[in-house]
């Protein structure tokens, strides 16, 4: 007998607000949740599990899923909402609240998404873990979305949590290739469930399974796998974590990232790993590339955005234990291979960007004269100037919270993109905070060029909002 998926009665009530209230009165009686005490986690827990509940991914013409709508957005970017938050003070902290429930409100009662009703599934047994891994594979290789569900909701019982990841990322790495999304996907929910402290993993891990299970299969990998067996960098012995040891190699490697074809990043890459450099110090490097790429990519698109969502998510790939030396090197390899940053391939203008000269020109000022300068920049749509100053304020060693925490305001105003303004700007931050000085300011740089592209597309969920709030 059909069911659908239940929650406990600790979370159902607000799982079912989020389903059932109007649109047209999902931020003020949101707001009106938070301000009587509902906590912002618990908030954004049922917005995840209503999302996963009660929308579905949306198909293309051609029958492959598009990666707008449903609920992969709204989940992926419950960590920068998060991380977001925690930077706000007072009614400020609900605003990236308000945005994702705004958004899983939205797509529950799209007509494309929904209504829809996630049923309760059974875990599948094939045998033992082994065994239930090579069937999900199986499921997956084949497109049997259904069967790949049930798979994988035994294996998430009965093995450690970084294993389950590494049998996603097993299909999520390769699939790079035809979307970007479907190594994201997995990736940001993992980090939203280590948050919950695992709650809810059975529900949540079904939506990147779903989703990473739909046609078309994986694309052969035929030059990735050569370049591998060419540096042996599956035979032979790779360091994982780096330190000040590797500031030269990580240069080195960055310049010639920056410097080498675009199709020539993952021999670059593969490269730096055989003569030495740990998988953090690449991982380091291609986060330093990614940003100098996205300067210089000719874009007012406010969701060209991967470059760097998908770099921050392998890098804590990288970071968690568990996850196998091939996913890894697979990881760091593919992250030019997805269609979003595939598609950088010939706007990227000679670099660099912002160009010394034009940051040269600007004249000594103050943190705060600056800090209100680059906010008017990004009001205008100046892009330029943006940029600029934001580089003038890195080199004058200005202190970068002040900046961080001004640009973190002036996101949490987009409703345009499905997260990607709140999920690029979390990833620039946490770049930021994992790169090593002099070069770590080259990711705010990104953050404020990012911020002007979307700054006013769409901004009617804060606009309401504000009418709420005590700020």
């Amino acid at each position: 007998m059909y069911t659908s998926v239940q929650y406990p009665d600790t979370i159902e009530p607000q799982v079912q607000f989020i389903e059932e209230t109007a649109p047209e009165d999902i931020v003020e009686k949101t707001i009106e949740k938070l301000h009587a005490g509902v906590s912002i986690k618990e908030m954004c827990t049922a917005s995840a599990l209503a999302v996963v509940r009660s929308s579905e991914m949306p198909f293309f013409v051609n029958g492959q899923w598009g990666h707008h709508g449903g609920h992969m957005h709204p989940v992926s970017g419950i960590h920068a909402v998060k991380e977001i938050s925690s930077r706000l003070s007072g009614d400020n902290r609900f605003l990236p609240v308000v945005q994702n429930v705004a958004l899983s409100n939205k797509h529950i009662h799209h007509p494309s998404m929904g209504p829809y009703v996630l049923p309760a599934f059974e875990p599948l047994d094939a045998g033992g873990v082994e065994e239930t891994k090579g069937a999900f594979l199986d499921a997956v290789r084949r497109g049997s979305v259904n069967d790949a569900d049930h798979y994988f909701l035994w294996l998430v019982q009965n093995i450690p949590h970084e294993e389950a990841l590494d049998i996603l990322l097993t299909i999520a790495t390769l699939k790079n290739l035809v979307d970007d999304h479907k190594f994201i996907y997995p990736v940001y929910t993992w980090r939203l469930l280590e948050w919950l402290d695992w709650e809810h993993l059975q529900v949540l891990t079904r939506g990147p399974v779903r989703y990473i299970s739909q046609p078309p299969a994986a694309k052969p990998l035929q030059e990735i796998n050569e370049l591998i067996e060419k540096y042996q960098l599956l035979s032979t012995p790779l360091r994982q974590t780096t330190g000040s040891d590797e500031t030269d190699a990580i240069v080195r490697l960055r310049t010639g990232l920056n410097d080498c074809a675009f199709a020539d990043i993952p021999e670059t890459t593969a490269k730096a790993l055989a003569d030495g450099l740990s998988l953090e110090g690449a991982g380091e490097a291609l986060s330093l590339a990614a940003s100098d790429l996205f300067l210089r990519l000719d874009t007012s698109n406010p969701m060209d955005v991967h470059m760097h969502t998908g770099v921050n998510a392998r890098r804590h790939v990288l970071r968690v234990n568990g996850i196998c030396k091939e996913n890894k090197i697979l990881a760091l390899l593919l992250w030019n291979s997805g269609p979003e940053v595939r598609n950088a391939q010939g706007r990227i203008d000679d670099g660099p960007y912002p160009s010394p000269d034009a940051v040269a020109t600007i004249p000594q000022q103050g943190q705060g004269q600056l800090v209100s300068a680059i906010e008017e920049a990004i009001a205008a749509n100046d892009v330029d100037s943006a940029a600029t100053l934001t580089a003038k304020y890195g080199e004058l060693e200005h202190e970068p919270q002040a900046l961080i925490t001004r640009l973190t305001e002036i996101v949490c105003r987009d409703n345009a993109t499905e997260m990607h303004a709140l999920k690029h700007h979390q990833a620039t931050v946490e770049e930021f905070q994992t790169t090593r000085p002099p070069f770590h300011s080259r990711h705010l740089v990104a953050a404020a060029k990012a911020a002007a592209i979307s700054y006013g597309t769409a901004q009617e969920i804060y606009d309401r909002a504000k009418q709420f709030l005590n700020n």
